[in-house]
């Protein structure tokens, strides 16, 4: 565990390994205990950098006006403040556009793209319907106690085959999301179009999706995987949207198996 200043912020992180470095980047309604399978599994060889982004966490909440490219900022502070040089970027859900909105603003920061279970955007991938559908439930959702719905997110998360065990840990880190943090992630998702970043890619990426994915379903991660040039999908069957936690052997086997791979060879594969 540690925490570091970045502006006016306490960002909290995980960090383990040595290595090649990876930033996890998880996802709304989480922080970095999401990613403790990849932490386990990849930190043999890699130093794997997982952060609490701002409203999450351990970290400070943002202030209210806190969207997209203010998280994005605040990122790339946090990989210069731990010194991390041209990190490999892992985002999952909220987790993947900000990776996406983080190579807009600083395309030099990531040496490779992974994308999992991810958008362009809500308003870059979903119908603005349900964009606003999703944004009125989040604001909504912000100012109640997290178990009167956080249990009503978990089919759209996990698939009915994942263990019980499974869903008591995604609820337990659930139960303690900061409103705040919700708030702004929402609005930021819901005000995302990052479709004209995407033909302008040029690091190798990889997009992990699972094809019973119901936030992002499947033909989200093929519009991306046709937009962006030297783009790699993989899908996983019979996964949800959490796939880092649902097919976490599988999703860590791929992630090293692209990672080890030469620049030049990713970007043909």
């Amino acid at each position: 565990m540690g925490a570091i200043e970045v502006g006016r912020l306490n960002i909290a992180f995980e960090r383990q390994g040595t290595g090649p470095p990876v930033l996890l980047l998880h996802g709304i309604l989480q922080d970095s205990r999401a990613w403790r399978r990849q932490l386990d599994a990849l930190s043999d060889e890699f130093t794997v950098v997982a952060w609490d982004a701002p409203g999450c966490g351990r970290s400070s909440d943002p202030p209210e006006a806190f969207r997209l490219p203010e998280y994005a900022d605040c990122l790339a502070a946090f990989v210069d403040a731990l010194g991390l040089d041209r990190p490999h970027v892992l985002g999952l859900s909220f987790g993947a556009v900000l990776a996406l909105e983080l190579y807009r603003r600083q395309p030099r920061i990531a040496r490779t793209l992974v994308l999992a279970s991810a958008y362009a955007g809500w308003a870059g991938s979903l119908s603005a319907e349900v964009v606003e559908q999703r944004l009125e439930q989040a604001l909504r959702e912000a100012d109640l106690p997290p178990d009167q719905f956080v249990p009503g997110w978990i089919p759209g998360l996990l698939t009915e085959s994942a263990s019980a065990e499974m869903v008591d840990e995604v609820k337990a880190m659930m139960f303690e999301f900061h409103p705040a943090g919700y708030r702004a992630m929402a609005h930021g998702l819901a005000e995302a179009d990052l479709r004209d970043v995407l033909p302008d890619i040029d690091v190798p990426t990889l997009l992990l999706h699972g094809d019973a994915d119901r936030r992002s379903p499947l033909p989200v991660a093929e519009d991306l995987h046709a937009r962006i040039p030297a783009s790699t999908l993989v899908v996983l069957p019979g996964v949800g949207h959490l796939a880092n936690l649902e097919a976490a052997e599988s999703f860590n086997a791929e992630v090293r198996r692209f990672l080890r791979r030469p620049d030049d060879e990713r970007l043909h594969a």
